[in-house]
């Protein structure tokens, strides 16, 4: 057995995913070799889960200022004014690894932790959202993982209280050996009352609360710092068990706590455990930290310093208190029948102290674990992942597109999703306004006429086939999708899904996808206040596809200036909003048309303008102000003909569909039905309102153009010249998509 004081070798530091420049690096630090303990405080804190060493050059491209920002990048989360005294707590957050190799905990786990992420602010989260990845639909394991996943998901959330409100489920068979499970979470707090990450004040108590300290998820962040082979799923050990109801406890003491005024700093002891929060608060500080080990709590039986450090059992808190107040903390814990004890106070000498039984176990500079962490500007060789020719130009002409139509609804990608969100609490603490499904989530703030918009995208069939363009897209449609209810983007959150790092390739798809994103978000004015990233998503050298994801919130001043995408009313006109001086539907880019049809994928990513997206957005928010606008939808995957669908599926309760008639536009129909242009949003208005839309529409800068009329049970769509393409009663529509998700839940 390894004892505390044995020195570690070159063996143990790459058996830790230290490389072996990294092992100099770490002996010249010190002057000596490290004990394993301290060796493991290395590989912890200079992973890439918690060091982004191969990322942080680039994250720095984003824009993370703006008037509304009250707390950026580099906390456990970031915070939004939002007026009349109230601010916004948000993040997302990956747990792919985990998730992969055990589905339940390893999603449930990653609940557990962005929840803490929010009220470790001193925020109440009041909403979830998810963004989930999965394999084909027929791979043998994703029913399982689909199962376990979703259960995960409504299981913590349910127990914690939390309602999960929206989010987005993809199945693609880039995914078989990863799975993404991405979590975003958002909470409201007064905007003069944050609480940060920092272990300030000398002498001041270091304090630790919640659940015993056992051997799960010892390693979780260094796992999830490495790709997957055929001994994946040996890795169980590491995935973390989650307890939502001593997490609901440790919410509402925490709260609690930080109402008295004790409260110096606070964070969740998440990846890499103890070592992490304790080095993270000094780093933020610029103090150090003794910690003395025999004093925190553990389940298990004679665990040894370096299973204290790493250990990342659930619902744990460290935080700093004033000293002398310790029996304040205390009392409240008590009362929540919570745990605590203090474990170290806060030094001035930039060092991170451990001791154990009576000896010094661990005696480290602060600054080496955080800011002098290795950055790595990795080599990036671009690389053509799919083929340039568009696989529509081959795709035969369909005699039937009905029959194509109803076969993309029957995939698990566009069918009804209720199956998985009827199984969380989605309307838990009453603020929900809208069921999920819609493009964005719309949640109440009581007390005021406000309300929150909140939306989870990303596109990985762009983001390889142009990485860029990728970025972009995936920033715009997320905007959308909050203005298409109403409200006004204010700012984002990501988490960034890709592969190995050490690959050029991925490099390259990685800054590319970074520089995209950053040059939308200066465009329409969104900040970046907090994300994530995650890397290694690969098995057997395999990488996913690049998938960013993009959480954004947005924010409604009138909650009753709100619209949903179902049709509202028979004889609605249908139209498109679309940039000015371009064809309403652009013949390109049926990307997941053609993937339906053949399996075959390539061609360009669709295109867009930063300028004409502001415009169309904009315009889109003005005619729903005004109430011109009676339902709203953007087109996304699946182009018109899915955007029509969804929208007559929306209005079941009403029994409406659809009579459209396609643009008089060169280029194949079936092109234009399923073509996927960026910039375009569905509405319906009532006629009497058209012509002051259109008016409204053009003052913004966009082009308003009537395509058809909403009309019960019937689903039709016809030429320019009257002749019908399609011609469906809604109740066989009904019947493809309601059964989509049977075969994987």
């Amino acid at each position: 057995m390894i004892t505390t004081d044995t020195h570690a070798t070159r063996e143990m530091a790459l058996d830790h995913g230290l490389s072996a420049t990294e092992w100099e690096k770490i002996k010249e630090i010190l002057g000596r070799k490290p004990n394993v303990t301290e060796l493991g405080v290395f590989s912890a804190m200079w992973n890439e889960h918690c060091s982004y060493k191969s990322s942080r050059i680039h994250l720095k491209k984003f824009p993370t200022q703006g008037p509304h920002v009250l707390q950026g990048p580099g906390e456990n989360a970031g915070v939004v004014d939002l007026g009349e005294g109230l601010a916004v707590a948000f993040k997302m957050e990956s747990h792919n690894h985990p998730s992969f190799i055990e589905p339940y905990q390893g999603a449930a786990t990653g609940v557990g932790g962005i929840l803490r992420d929010i009220f470790t602010m001193g925020a109440r989260p009041i909403a979830v959202l998810d963004s989930l990845r999965f394999g084909a639909p027929e791979h043998p394991r994703t029913p399982y993982l689909v199962g376990g996943v979703v259960g995960g998901i409504a299981g913590y959330g349910n127990c914690v209280g939390v309602p999960t409100v929206g989010g987005e489920t993809k199945f693609h068979p880039c995914y078989n050996g990863n799975i993404l499970v991405n979590v975003m979470c958002a909470g409201i707090m007064r905007s003069d009352a944050i609480f940060r990450g920092t272990a300030s004040g000398i002498g001041n108590p270091v304090i630790y609360v919640g659940a015993p300290t056992g051997r799960d998820g010892i390693h979780g962040a260094s796992m999830a710092s490495a790709g997957f082979d055929d001994s994946a799923l040996e890795k169980r050990p590491t995935v973390q068990v989650g307890d939502p109801f001593r997490e609901k406890l440790l919410l509402e003491a925490c709260l609690e706590l930080m109402k008295c005024g004790a409260v110096v700093g606070i964070q969740d002891m998440g990846a890499a455990g103890l070592t992490s929060s304790s080095v993270e608060m000094a780093g933020r500080a610029g103090t150090g930290l003794l910690l003395r080990l025999d004093s925190v709590p553990c389940r298990e039986e004679a665990m040894t310093p370096y299973e204290m450090m790493l250990s990342e059992s659930q619902e744990r808190m460290l935080l700093v208190a004033e000293k002398g107040r310790e029996s304040e903390v205390r009392e409240i814990f008590q009362r929540w029948d919570l745990p605590m004890s203090v474990v170290g106070e806060v030094t001035g000498d930039g060092r991170l102290r451990a001791t154990f039984g009576g000896d010094e176990v661990a005696e480290l500079p602060i600054s080496s674990l955080t800011d002098d962490a290795p950055t790595y500007d990795r080599p990036r060789e671009t690389e053509r992942g799919l083929p340039l020719d568009d696989p529509l130009d081959k795709l035969p002409k369909p005699e039937d597109l009905g029959a194509t139509l109803l076969k993309m609804l029957a995939h698990p990608n566009h069918g009804d999703k209720k199956p998985i969100w009827r199984q969380y609490d989605y309307k838990v603490r009453t603020n929900t306004v809208t069921l999920p499904g819609g493009d964005a989530a719309i949640i109440r703030l009581k007390g005021t006429h406000k309300a929150l918009a909140l939306t989870t995208d990303g596109n990985a069939r762009y983001g390889m086939l142009d990485p860029y363009k990728g970025g972009i897209l995936a920033v715009a449609e997320a905007a959308r999708n909050i203005c298409c209810v109403g409200a006004r983007p204010l700012a984002i959150t990501n988490c960034l899904n890709f592969g190995n790092p050490e690959r050029p390739a991925v490099m390259a798809q990685f800054s590319s996808s970074i520089d995209g994103m950053a040059q939308a978000c200066r465009s329409l004015g969104l900040p970046v206040v907090s994300g994530n990233v995650s890397f290694y998503n690969e098995t057997h050298q395999v990488d996913i596809y690049p998938t960013p994801i993009i959480g954004m919130v947005g924010l409604l001043d009138d909650i009753q200036k709100r619209v949903g995408h179902g049709f509202a009313s028979q004889g609605d006109v249908i139209a498109l909003i679309h940039p000015k001086d371009e064809a309403p539907l652009p013949h390109a880019c049926a990307h997941e048309y053609v993937w339906m049809e053949t399996g075959r994928e390539g061609g360009d990513a669709p295109s867009i303008s930063l300028d004409a997206e502001k415009a169309v957005q904009a315009a889109c928010r003005r005619g729903i102000e005004m109430d011109f606008v009676r339902s709203a939808h953007d087109l996304s995957e699946g182009g018109l003909g899915i955007a029509l669908a969804e929208s007559a599926l929306s209005s079941l309760k009403s029994g409406l569909g659809a009579e459209v008639w396609l643009p008089e536009q060169e280029g194949r129909l079936d092109g234009l039905l399923y073509g996927e242009a960026a910039s375009r949003i569905l509405v319906s208005v009532s006629p009497q309102s058209v012509n002051a839309l259109q008016e409204a529409v053009q003052s913004c800068g966009a082009e308003l153009t009537r395509i058809g009329r909403v009309q019960e049970d019937a689903f039709v769509v016809k030429t320019p010249d009257n002749v019908p393409l399609i011609d469906l009663a809604m109740p066989d529509i009904v019947a493809a998509w309601s059964d989509a998700l049977s075969e994987v839940l």
